[in-house]
């Protein structure tokens, strides 16, 4: 795995001040049934990073007093944290909007069979990964048979409500180019989409969310190994646009990782680019309540432009129309 931070410093990105908190995204851990090509967290089934109960507990305290009104749940697989489903009742019963950022494949593991059901009953939002349409892309970039197993999972989610327009069960997918190269225009290709998902599998869905690829983990040194991190750079640097610095992600989200430390984003998590606060080092989800958020500025290296370039990019897709 090569390091890509040192490629990262050097960055002439504007500087940004976060505006305070509305959403806290937690990575729950780096285990994952799916090992993914273009995966910024370098998840996989062999990774053991899986965040306790003690700072789960951390978690739910954070939410309460922040009065953060969205949990966005990643990982990995966030499923699989053996405290997923007590840290999602805890969230709901505080009316905090839950987002699962789901695979698919995760509904189908061992142990998970009621994990659809779950996610239902409880009204989780669920953000499903899905890189492509076509059955040859999907495969080569997430595992053999996954595109399949992704049917199935959005069919089930599909038969308990979800991607119907009920506020109550949201159905969003996510799409990532396949290489080094910007997401085309988000409404045509959610367009797209629907279309084939919907006459070859009678598949449906509330949107289409669009990210770009960034330039760290596995992704970045894969771009390393091919010689083409350079141009990449160059493509996100090109294609910046001043008018999404506004509405990136990061002014509003804090991103807490296993450990429960947190970040001015999940990237800058992957980087080990801790949040900056006043007279702290780096900030646990412990002191989060205690911290003034707005105000602070938020930590920028070259991989910014990954969320500004084109159309932008971030957790909830494009930025701009």
């Amino acid at each position: 795995m090569h390091e890509v931070l040192p490629l990262l410093q050097k960055t002439d990105f504007p500087p940004l001040v976060r505006r305070g908190l509305s959403t806290l995204q937690v990575n729950l851990g780096y285990v994952c049934n799916q090992t993914c090509q273009h995966c910024h967290v370098n998840a996989g089934p062999n990774r053991k990073e899986s965040m306790d109960a003690d700072t789960v507990d951390a978690v739910i305290d954070a939410l309460r007093a922040t009065r953060a009104t969205t949990l966005d749940l990643t990982g990995g697989a966030p499923e699989l944290n053996p405290h997923f489903r007590r840290l999602v009742r805890a969230a709901r019963e505080s009316g905090v909007r839950v987002i699962d950022r789901c695979n698919l494949t995760v509904l189908f593991e061992p142990g998970q069979e009621d994990l659809a059901d779950f996610l239902a009953a409880q009204g989780v939002e669920v953000t499903a990964s899905l890189p492509c349409y076509l059955e040859d892309n999907v495969d080569a970039q997430r595992g053999q048979g996954v595109h399949a197993a992704s049917m199935r999972g959005l069919q089930r989610l599909n038969a308990l409500g979800y991607g119907s327009g009920d506020p109550v069960r949201v159905l969003n997918l996510v799409y990532n180019p396949l290489g080094a190269s910007l997401p085309p225009p988000q409404a045509a290709l959610e367009a797209d989409y629907r279309r084939m998902l919907g006459d070859r599998f009678g598949v449906r869905f509330d949107r289409l969310l669009t990210l770009a690829n960034m330039p760290i983990q596995r992704f970045g040194s894969t771009l390393v190994s091919k010689g083409t991190f350079a141009g990449y750079m160059t493509l996100l640097r090109g294609a910046h646009r001043p008018e999404n610095v506004d509405s990136v992600m990061c002014r509003d989200l804090v991103s807490i990782d296993w450990q429960g430390w947190a970040y001015d984003c999940d990237f800058n998590q992957m980087l080990g680019l801790p949040l900056r606060s006043a007279g702290r080092r780096r900030t646990h989800v412990s002191e989060l309540a205690a911290t003034a958020l707005a105000g602070l500025p938020v930590v920028v290296r070259d991989h910014c432009y990954g969320c500004t370039a084109g159309q932008g990019s971030s957790c909830g897709g494009a930025l701009a129309a």
